[in-house]
């Protein structure tokens, strides 16, 4: 039987340490190379197959991994949070840190961060957190004017920016000084950017959106827009990564973790440690789908509410039962059906595919 042979890689700007460990635990070589693909490709193809790859979540993740998976039998981007080993023990050096990412490598004890394998799809991914990434920073400059006018006396509300005869009422209240209204002249061009950038992503966002089927066919759920459903489609990236829907609504920040010790209670709660932004994502769908009423999914808020469940909880099960009824549709590549909803996956799966 052969051998595997375990590499980390530390990857920086502009150099790259690699090690290499055997099953046994044994560094058989080491190198220190740029950063580039052909270095480490040449290096990975000196190393005898199978070979398995790890290195950490950061900026080069992605790129790394879609260039080098195809010369690995394995590649695991790994979460760093989760590799205190290299952070608290010992000395600590980026040679180390190689051989250390390694042997977590061989000792099974990393944790994957899933990356999406085509670049069409990363892509993708990066509009949609550009989009977010411009909507704070919009909302930021709108704070930070806002607070300067505070600081002259003046309130008013962030839409107030965005309109003409409403801006030239705030210059009016502010002091008759120069260098004062120089300063909120500044801040509002500052923030007209970031709503023109804003919306010329957002345009080109749902361009794009459009063109997926999976989008397209979540649009027509109760609370789901193109925002709401590109944001879940690119943080989940395919339906397989999840062996039930308790891992996904985890995944998601709505399903819940148990925590005890010994003989004290056991402590039910929802998950701590989920994506920020697909949490949001999903439970404003939720929101949105009870604010609209008339639907299966109000229908289900209103029935947990009326069996006592409080109506934070009764939100959090509406998010529940649209992330199962979407992650079905995606699996089974069907169209929405209101009557599917609380219907188990293999009830939809027996169904015919609509085209």
């Amino acid at each position: 039987m052969k051998r595997t042979y375990f590499i980390g890689l530390d990857a920086h700007c502009k150099s790259c340490e690699l090690a290499v460990v055997t099953e046994t635990g044994k560094v058989t070589k080491r190198l220190k190379c740029g950063t580039n693909i052909p270095n480490l490709v040449a290096f990975l193809n000196e190393v005898p197959r199978p070979r398995w790859l790890t290195f950490e979540e950061g900026a080069l993740a992605d790129w790394l991994a879609r260039n080098l998976r195809e010369h690995v039998d394995e590649l695991i981007v790994c979460e760093p949070r989760r590799n205190r080993l290299i952070a608290h023990d010992g000395d600590k050096d980026d040679p180390l840190d190689a051989e250390k990412l390694a042997q977590l490598l061989r000792g099974g004890y990393l944790k994957e961060v899933h990356h999406p394998e085509s670049l069409e799809r990363s892509a993708f991914k990066q509009l949609v957190m550009l989009h977010h990434d411009r909507v704070r920073a919009r909302v930021r400059e709108g704070n930070r004017t806002l607070g300067y006018l505070r600081g002259h006396g003046v309130f008013a509300r962030q839409p107030a920016l965005c309109k003409e005869d409403e801006r030239a009422a705030l210059y009016e209240k502010l002091p008759q000084n120069d260098i004062v209204r120089e300063c909120l002249r500044v801040l509002l061009e500052s923030f007209d950017l970031l709503v023109e950038q804003e919306n010329e992503v957002k345009r080109r966002l749902e361009k794009h959106a459009r063109q997926e089927a999976v989008i397209k066919r979540w649009f027509e759920l109760p609370g789901i827009g193109w925002i709401r459903a590109a944001t879940l489609f690119v943080g989940l990236d395919t339906p397989w990564r999840f062996a039930s829907k308790a891992a996904l609504w985890r995944y998601l920040g709505i399903g819940l973790e148990r925590r005890g010790s010994g003989s004290g209670p056991m402590q039910v709660r929802v998950a701590q440690n989920a994506n920020r932004l697909l949490k949001s994502a999903i439970l404003g769908a939720a929101k949105s789908a009870v604010a609209l009423d008339d639907n299966c999914f109000a229908d289900q808020h209103r029935k947990w509410v009326a069996n006592g469940v409080s109506p934070r909880n009764a939100r959090r099960n509406v998010a529940r039962s649209q992330a199962a009824v979407m992650w079905g549709m995606w699996k089974s590549g069907s169209v929405y059906h209101p009557e599917w909803v609380g219907v188990s996956l293999a009830a939809q799966a027996a169904a015919p595919v609509s085209v």
